[in-house]
């Protein structure tokens, strides 16, 4: 492992990395969750990269969006075909530097990449949860990472960073924590869903659930409600991008053909490509899981959560420095969304930059490879390192 490590240092990958689990909230010290309902035991899969010095104070926490997890960067083994969600931006020489810092990524709570969610097994049924998995928030989310936190011996964040709900959890890390993280670095993102927000993850759940396979959420020993699935992901997936992005990738070009079928078979490129994204996406994620996320993100809203009803009032409780970014064509969460942010951050005096960066490929933006990103990423830690 360490001989594939040095060979990649020139930058590629941080070479080889291991998940790991961290349980916790075991009966009867279960986590009590904030709908009220309590859950134990609960297992964390992480994974680290970098070295944590002798201070603890280089580390990172990278958040992952709504089907991501805790392989944000590298590979499991040397054949593996695709490194992790984030390698663009994490690795020797990269944005986030492990060659200075100590990189943590955890999957969320209720997801179904390691972590305890509705397709892990109840204790008390020793069947899997399904929907008997209580509703979790953004805020539970991060409270079990905090206990990951605590376990790794690190009392102080350098930075939270994350884009989608990925940067709700960085924002929830900032007020919910304040005196454990130094900065906090939110991507493409919201403080709140809007109601174009809600409503398309609403149409992808009643997809899900319309499939008969979904069966109330107790398919786990039979066939997947794959095809709900497949539209769910179909739906999320055309708000991740944009007009221009689809016009220049798909246009209205055809699909190995010449003319129209004349039938409801694939006639356009972007038909295609709908149809593989959600046929890919089923092979690896859960139903159920998917459900319960979108849920916690449209629960998810600072102004009433952390402020009383004012955004002003909630990042009152921040103390972290602030790097908030959005792009130009994310329609999903437009820049507005990141400018009354950072307007309530001013306010309260707080350290923040803001930067809009022009891209024409959507909310997927913060995905993508971009050297303005890359570039305000890595100054920005450069600066939170040199002023303790």
């Amino acid at each position: 492992m360490s001989e594939y490590i040095e060979h990649d240092k020139n930058g590629v990958s941080v070479g080889l990395v291991e998940k790991r689990y961290f349980t916790f909230a075991e009966p009867p010290e279960c986590m009590e969750l904030e709908g009220g309902a309590k859950l134990g035991p609960v297992t964390i899969a992480y994974e680290t990269v970098g070295e944590l010095n002798a201070e603890r104070s280089n580390a990172i926490l990278v958040c992952h969006a709504l089907s991501g997890d805790s392989h944000v960067a590298g590979y499991y083994t040397p054949d593996d075909p695709k490194p992790g969600w984030w390698d663009l931006y994490v690795g020797p020489g990269k944005a986030i530097d492990t060659n200075r810092y100590f990189v943590v990524c955890s999957n969320i709570l209720g997801s179904c990449m390691g972590t305890t969610g509705p397709a892990s097994i109840n204790p008390a049924t020793g069947r899997p949860y399904g929907l008997d998995f209580p509703v979790v928030t953004i805020g539970d989310m991060v409270r079990a990472q905090r206990r990951l936190i605590d376990h790794l011996g690190i009392d102080r964040l350098l930075a939270v960073i994350g884009g989608s709900i990925g940067g709700m959890q960085v924002l929830e890390w900032a007020l919910r924590y304040p005196d454990r993280v130094r900065a906090a670095i939110p991507l493409a993102t919201t403080k709140r869903h809007s109601a174009l927000a809600i409503a398309f993850n609403e149409v992808a759940r009643q997809a899900i659930m319309a499939d008969p396979d979904w069966r109330g959420g107790n398919y786990y020993d039979g066939a997947k409600p794959a095809r709900g699935l497949a539209v769910a992901r179909m739906v999320g997936h055309i708000t991740y991008l944009s007009d221009e992005a689809m016009r220049r990738k798909f246009g209205r070009r055809l699909q190995d053909k010449s003319d129209f079928s004349f039938n409801f078979d694939v006639d356009f490129q972007v038909e295609s490509y709908l149809r593989y994204q959600g046929t890919k996406f089923v092979e690896r994620f859960d139903a159920n899981s998917f459900l319960y996320i979108t849920k916690a993100a449209d629960y998810f809203d600072i102004k009433n959560q952390h402020g009383r009803g004012s955004t002003v009032r909630a990042f009152a409780k921040a103390r972290a420095r602030f790097l908030v970014v959005s792009f130009t064509s994310d329609w999903l969460y437009p820049t507005y969304q990141s400018r009354d942010m950072v307007k309530a951050m001013k306010k309260n005096n707080l350290d923040v930059s803001f930067c809009e960066i022009k891209a024409d490929c959507g909310h997927d933006a913060f995905l993508l490879p971009n050297e303005r990103l890359a570039a305000l990423i890595r100054d920005f830690l450069e600066r939170v390192s040199h002023e303790r």
